[in-house]
């Protein structure tokens, strides 16, 4: 249960820290911090979350960055489905203190809640299907690597928060990025119209290109290297520098 907490928790920071930069401090704000500010919170929440939170549950903090590490042998098969519910209950738990706080707003809160899309007058759907693809597959490829037994490394929550910001960078004009499903569910929620009837594309993509990296990193000989399946000692030891992040 702890282990799960700590995927609300962690979750909780990521989606509120970048949703919020593009509510309240993002497109058409007050001091609108555009792109490179918005990709700069999502990194950076994730950051936070990670060493946070990393050494509890191994900081996933999205479905996708789950399903890799599960299918790259480093999670236990019972574990995949909780952690999926703690990130997606966190992620509308993030959405909803958001939109408590903007509904004070003096003249209403016109806005969405950050939550992702495509102009379908600019970008068709393959285009943006893809990119959440091949976005989501080079995030968590990232992950695994860094993490992996013989590469961990104390750096290894800020190598991934700035992976995440660039891939931000790439990704906002066209889709708002997501690669990450429990980031898409909870704004949707919120926001209704269109996000909601693009969630679909938000869900699918992010967890084939998850699914993909968990395959390919998965090498024929691998064994279980999260540091919970390690031994209690060794994991402590290690634990710092054994988390992956989303």
């Amino acid at each position: 249960m702890k282990t799960y907490l700590a995927e609300v928790l962690g979750t909780f920071l990521l989606v509120f820290i970048g949703t919020a930069a593009v509510v309240t401090g993002g497109f058409g704000g007050a001091l609108p911090l555009g792109q490179e500010g918005i990709g700069l919170a999502f990194g950076i929440g994730l950051i936070a979350a990670a060493y946070a939170i990393g050494p509890i549950s191994g900081a996933h903090l999205n479905p996708a960055v789950t399903l890799g590490v599960f299918l790259a042998g480093r999670l236990p098969a019972k574990d995949v489905v909780p952690y999926w519910i703690a990130q997606i209950i966190s992620a509308i738990l993030a959405s909803l203190a958001l939109w408590i706080i903007v509904s004070g707003q003096v003249g209403g809160h016109t806005g969405g809640f950050g939550a992702n899309g495509w102009d379908e007058a600019k970008w068709g759907m393959s285009s943006a299907f893809l990119w959440e693809l091949i976005g989501t597959f080079t995030f968590v490829t990232v992950i695994l690597g860094v993490t992996a037994e013989k590469h961990s490394t104390a750096f290894a929550g800020l190598v991934i928060g700035l992976t995440l910001a660039g891939i931000h960078f790439a990704m906002i004009p066209i889709t708002g990025t997501s690669v990450n499903p429990a980031r898409s569910i909870g704004p949707a929620l919120f926001s209704g119209g269109a996000a909601l009837s693009q969630l679909w594309l938000f869900i699918v993509a992010p967890l084939i290109g998850g699914a993909i990296a968990g395959v390919v990193a998965k090498a024929p000989s691998s064994r279980k290297s999260d540091f919970r399946s390690l031994n209690t000692k060794k994991a402590r030891s290690l634990a710092p520098r054994f988390f992956v992040g989303s």
